[in-house]
């Protein structure tokens, strides 16, 4: 079950990013080794995350996922490995947050998107996840909270 959703203006985040395209079914192998990869290019860049990590889909996610595994930052990282400056970009979103193990995003969306469509907003392309509880924090998946990011067209 998701938060009650809400319509915002979300700024614009400068990130520090790795691109991934992947399988879906790969997902959970690739994501260790990305963030690991950010936080060591970030450490030796002396760049601290100004937030949550995120994964900001490029399109819609099916069987392959195209996006960036991404963490904000107040200023440009210097290109590293795979590691390499980029930005969300403002826009305004249908907002919720998802309570629960990763396991259940597929259906947090699919609320979202059943909230969406009741209320007549017509999504974008793309979307993302920002990652405000995790197993960084807590070993309880209960406890993890995810915030679902769709923009929406105006």
């Amino acid at each position: 079950m998701i938060d009650q959703p809400q319509i915002v203006q979300s700024p614009k985040q400068q990130t520090a990013a790795i691109h991934v395209t992947i399988p879906r079914a790969e997902i959970q192998q690739a994501f260790p080794p990305a963030v690991n990869e950010l936080i060591a290019a970030l450490g030796a860049q002396g760049i601290k995350p100004t937030g949550p990590l995120l994964s900001y889909h490029l399109k819609m996610p099916g069987e392959v996922f195209d996006f960036e595994i991404a963490f904000p930052v107040d200023r440009a990282v210097t290109p590293s490995g795979r590691v390499f400056a980029s930005e969300v970009p403002a826009m305004t979103v249908a907002r919720s947050i998802y309570r629960g193990p990763m396991e259940g995003l597929g259906s947090a969306w699919g609320e979202l998107c059943n909230w969406m469509s009741e209320n007549k907003h017509t999504t974008r392309s793309i979307l993302w996840e920002s990652y405000l509880v995790g197993p960084d924090s807590t070993p309880d998946p209960a406890k993890w909270q995810t915030q679902l990011n769709w923009p929406i067209t105006a």
